[in-house]
């Protein structure tokens, strides 16, 4: 199922007005299609939803999980330091339309504000968002690279100079967590090699 498939089946379950549905899903496509968007965009929704769907059965509430994933990066500029704020505000102003209920708003957005630091949540399904949104790093180096040089084009305004350290910083951060993936699953499945993509990457900056 392509991700405009998947929208409206989402968006389904709240309401089934198309005048509502439609515009909700033009924007999202807009948005995560903006220039300059090298690898926050659709491809990388399309990637978490893959993971997610491996681990959809130990997800207690997929619908608010997937809301989150749609909106997570719906802002995204790489001069900001607020992205998951404004994601989480924009979410919480369009979500209404749907007919959704408070509780669940504020489920997506603090689900989408936990992307900031990637800490572990006491809430299961957050830490499956935040893995999901985290498994590029444990991918093949091959698939890592690439992801490198994606975001360094996101990061094209930056010179080395300044680039190199602050990414530099966010990497040791990672390492320096007890684990950088939250849940068992993910843990198995990345946790090594990501380490191994991350150290790599600290070397070649």
């Amino acid at each position: 199922m392509n991700l405009k498939d998947q929208f409206q089946k989402l968006c389904l379950q709240f309401s089934e007005d198309p005048n509502v549905i439609q515009p909700l899903w033009s924007e999202i496509e807009k948005r995560y299609s903006e220039k300059g968007r090298h690898y926050h965009n659709l491809l990388h929704l399309e990637n978490m939803f893959k993971e997610l769907e491996n681990v959809k059965s130990r997800i207690s509430n997929f619908t608010m999980v997937s809301f989150s994933v749609f909106y997570h990066d719906i802002v995204y500029n790489a001069t900001s330091k607020s992205n998951e704020e404004k994601s989480a505000l924009f979410a919480e102003t369009r979500l209404p339309d749907l007919n959704l209920n408070k509780k669940h708003i504020k489920t997506v957005s603090i689900q989408i504000l936990a992307t900031k630091f990637h800490q572990k949540s006491e809430d299961e399904d957050t830490n499956y968002l935040l893995d999901a949104d985290l498994s590029i790093l444990g991918k093949d180096p091959e698939s890592y690279l690439a992801y490198t040089q994606m975001i360094r084009k996101e990061y094209s305004i930056y010179p080395d100079l300044l680039y190199k350290p602050g990414r530099k910083k966010i990497l040791k951060h990672f390492l320096e967590l007890n684990s950088i993936f939250k849940t068992e699953y993910f843990k198995e499945k990345y946790e090594a090699q990501a380490r191994r993509n991350i150290s790599t990457e600290i070397k070649l900056l």
